[in-house]
């Protein structure tokens, strides 16, 4: 007798429900082709890259570029600006949009609600490149409208763009302006699928609104709260490259150079293939290791949450 778990009982099953495999199958195939197979590649931060040679005649050199890097002078300043950074901006960006999702769900009148979830949401559609420039503009020394206030308040023009100091609360808080409302639509999608009948009940035991998002809605959008975190923690050493590209200047390099215009510089300005893939490797190996990390310690701490699976 097959059993559902042989190969012929597999088979079956995939020739009942063909329609659905069907429909994977471009989601499949574009992994492996943009995902899976480029992988190969990685080979090049153990060897001495040449583009002539190739993967397979390049001389193989092992840890050569991983231990140049670790010995660099760079390796401190560039690894530190990117963690410092990635925390900062994971603590300041991510509850943002649970807070803004909270309170527009808790608005009554309908066309407020989404003329204000309108008003958040249109800056996703605002390129890197056209924020940046918007920064620049706003936050000019002669021109810009930030500097114009200040001098009315009797203050000297501040070069926002070119100090050090004001790099990462500029690159933080153009992300929370441009990435909240792309995640706040998640959590009010999450928030819509709570039962109205809680609130309903609620509200006849006589709860107010906050005790009513802190007993339902935070619980209810929990398990959203902890996918997208755990997400965010395996993504966190992959900074904007296209805004910290284009918010770096001689002047603040000291705080903007992270590890992904360090690559951008090393590889493609300098010629520097193997050098820069294994920078690269290194950064994917250490967000690898975090997410992997972070999903260890939420598989230990369901024990305590009832209601998240």
């Amino acid at each position: 007798m097959t059993t559902p778990m042989t190969a012929p009982g597999v088979l079956r099953r995939m020739s009942r429900l063909w329609q659905l495999y069907l429909l994977v199958l471009p989601a499949l195939i574009y992994l492996v082709v943009f995902k899976f197979w480029p992988m190969y590649g990685v080979q090049i931060a153990f060897r001495n890259f040449n583009p002539i040679d190739g993967f397979s005649g390049s001389p193989f050199v092992g840890w050569q570029h991983f231990e140049r890097f670790f010995a660099s002078p760079q390796f401190d300043r560039v690894v530190g600006n990117t963690l410092t950074l990635a925390v900062v901006n994971l603590l300041v960006a991510f509850p943002v949009p649970i807070l803004l999702a909270l309170m527009i769900n808790n608005l009554r009148d309908g066309r407020l609600r989404s003329f204000v979830r309108a008003v958040l949401y249109s800056p996703t559609f605002i390129s890197t490149v056209v924020v940046v420039g918007m920064m620049y503009v706003l936050l000019s020394p002669r021109s810009g409208l930030i500097n114009h206030l200040i001098g009315l308040f009797g203050g000297d023009p501040i070069l926002f763009m070119g100090s050090p100091d004001w790099f990462r609360p500029i690159f933080v808080g153009s992300t929370v302006w441009q990435e909240s409302g792309f995640q706040m639509v998640i959590y009010l999608a999450a928030l819509a699928g709570i039962d109205q009948a809680l609130h309903d009940a609620a509200r006849v035991d006589g709860a107010n609104s906050w005790q009513r998002i802190r007993n339902i809605d935070v619980p209810g959008i929990l398990p959203t709260i902890v996918v997208l975190f755990m997400l965010a923690v395996g993504n966190l050493m992959n900074i904007s490259f296209e805004k910290a590209l284009l918010m770096q200047t001689p002047l603040n390099r000291e705080t903007s150079q992270v590890i992904q215009t360090y690559v951008y510089q090393a590889g493609l300005q300098q010629a520097q293939f193997s050098y820069s893939a294994a920078i690269g490797l290194f950064n994917s190996v250490v967000n690898l290791a975090l997410l992997v990390t972070f999903h260890l310690v939420v598989r230990r701490a369901r024990r305590g949450w009832g209601g998240l699976r």
